[in-house]
């Protein structure tokens, strides 16, 4: 059995791996930007077991972002944040359109599996918004 070492890209996007410095280093920013944007809720690091903040690959790329609306767009903090949450309801709402979609879909194949195929259903189906 070969020897197999864990690699980045073995890791899932939000495993919490990075301390705040290297983090920092990823993002751009100082340390205490991250300390700040923390206790605003902008970005929420895990927790260690003794309390100290390890980002993920998702919360840098989130840095990243936020830092972009603010020096390029001009957007401020309160803004960001509001941004973010609306961002999040999206990709939430989303995934509930996804499994409504795969749940009408199952519940049509069933009842063209009861009806037999002599029988033409004919279903409305709401256009997808991109």
């Amino acid at each position: 059995m070969a020897d197999r070492r864990r690699t980045s890209r073995d890791l899932p996007d939000d495993a919490p791996v990075f301390i705040i410095s290297v983090a920092a280093e990823l993002a751009g920013m100082h340390a205490q930007t991250l300390r700040q944007y923390d206790r605003l809720g902008l970005v929420t690091p895990g927790r260690t077991g003794g309390g100290g903040r390890r980002y993920s690959a998702r919360d840098v790329a989130l840095l990243r972002e936020v830092q972009r609306l603010s020096q390029d767009e001009g957007v401020n903090l309160a803004g960001i944040k509001r941004i973010i949450e609306l961002e999040s309801q999206v990709d939430a709402l989303r995934e509930r359109i996804a499994e409504l979609t795969a749940d009408l879909d199952r519940a049509h194949a069933e009842l063209r599996a009861r009806r037999g195929p002599s029988t033409a259903l004919v279903v409305w189906k709401p256009q997808r918004r991109r």
